[in-house]
């Protein structure tokens, strides 16, 4: 049994000052707001000089420390890197891809979750940033392995005249059935051909469907959110913009109540004062914080590593293509808990809603995201500067600073 003693708890509705929690195996026993006697034989931890939130969820990371989630053994090293920055959960993500590479990579994810690494995050099912988004809004995404939903056999990329890729979009969509339980987010384009279908069926296939890299006009994007998709991928960027008479797909998002909107919190890409309006918009509580993170997260810059097949080169502010085009972030989880307190002006309270309680619950996390009696021992110890300083995974200190 694990007492963390006289810190101020970040809970769900408020900051309980010099508050306790026991923690017995693997779970919260109770949280005590007070200064309590602690159970006999307990190891006491003093944490009053710190606050102590909910472990982060990070539902959209390529990588980190040098990391792809392509690598051998990547997604079991990401793993064990991200705790370091506060991450106790975290759905590793892909860039489209052919058949095989996606079947190695969910093989990956499934043996990472079977047998967890010693001091590490949890594994959730993968975010795939999938093979049917619009080439026009492609990002650094492989263009000869984009494929059009409404045509499943066709074998040559759309954007990619007289090119034959030795795979279709069908062997994706076989695939991704054949590792269903590996596969949580699924990012799609709904305008498309067949786009809309294609979010219907990944719908009764029982994935999150996410709107991502996609020119969808509002109306489109209404359609597809009717046919069940509650998640847009890394809101503003790699859409079509939002102005007043054309609201687009992120307008569409700001209207939604019933669809959560993914955030890169690193202020470069979204500027902090659309930041602002986004969280005005959708409330604390509809908006998803994430890294969107690459294996240039902690590097220097001028560093060249890789995601997925492409080089890309760290950045001053990012993650960035040869050519300059943004290619993900180099931002860790707990950066963007500091950056939604000093940049984008949000409480404690609601940075630990969008880092941890949101994204539990978009993924069905029962017990995760939050400090409460009965729920799991998934807990970050941040010193003043809102710095990591311990990690719990499971009521297991996997980070110690």
């Amino acid at each position: 049994m694990i007492v963390l003693a006289g810190g101020d708890l970040v809970l769900p509705d408020r900051i309980a000052s010099g508050g306790s929690i026991v923690i017995d195996g693997a779970v919260i026993a109770a949280v005590e707001p007070g200064s309590r006697a602690h159970p006999a034989g307990a190891q006491v931890i003093d944490v009053s000089p710190y606050y102590v939130v909910p472990g982060f969820v990070d539902l959209h990371v390529h990588g980190v420390a040098g990391v792809d989630a392509f690598d051998p053994a990547g997604i079991a090293a990401m793993a064990t890197a991200l705790p370091a920055h506060g991450v106790t959960a975290f759905c590793p993500t892909t860039v489209a891809c052919d058949p095989g590479t996606l079947r190695g990579f969910l093989q990956q994810v499934a043996q990472a979750r079977l047998v967890p690494a010693a001091r590490a995050a949890r594994v959730l099912p993968a975010h795939l940033e999938s093979n049917f988004l619009n080439p026009e809004y492609a990002g650094a995404q492989p263009l000869e392995c984009l494929r059009v939903p409404a045509d499943p056999d066709a074998r040559t990329a759309p954007t990619m005249a007289g090119a034959a890729p030795a795979f279709s979009g069908r062997e994706i969509l076989d695939t991704i059935t054949a590792g269903r339980a590996d596969v949580g987010i699924v990012t799609v384009a709904p305008e498309l051909d067949g786009g809309v279908d294609l979010v219907l069926a990944l719908c009764a296939g029982g994935h999150r469907v996410s709107l991502g890299h996609s020119g969808a006009d509002f109306e489109v994007a209404m359609a597809a959110f009717d046919a069940g998709a509650r998640h847009a991928t890394h809101l503003f960027n790699r859409m079509t913009p939002m102005t007043h008479r054309e609201p687009g797909l992120a307008g569409a998002v700001l209207s939604r109540d019933d669809v959560a909107a993914e955030l890169i919190c690193d202020g470069h890409h979204v500027h902090p004062a659309m930041c602002r309006a986004a969280i005005a918009a959708k409330g604390a509580r509809g908006v998803l914080a994430i890294t969107d993170g690459t294996a240039g997260t902690g590097l220097a810059p001028g560093s060249l590593t890789r995601l997925g097949p492409k080089t890309i080169r760290v950045g001053p502010h990012a993650a960035e293509l040869e050519n300059g085009i943004l290619a993900g972030s180099t931002l860790t989880m707990d950066r963007a808990f500091a950056n939604i307190v000093h940049l984008f002006g949000a409480s404690l309270v609601d940075a630990a809603l969008m880092c941890a309680t949101n994204p539990a619950r978009a993924l069905g996390l029962t017990g995760h995201g939050a400090i409460a009696a009965g729920g799991a021992a998934d807990l970050v110890v941040l010193d003043r500067q809102l710095q990591v300083v311990r990690t719990f995974v499971g009521g297991a200190a996997v980070y110690v600073r």
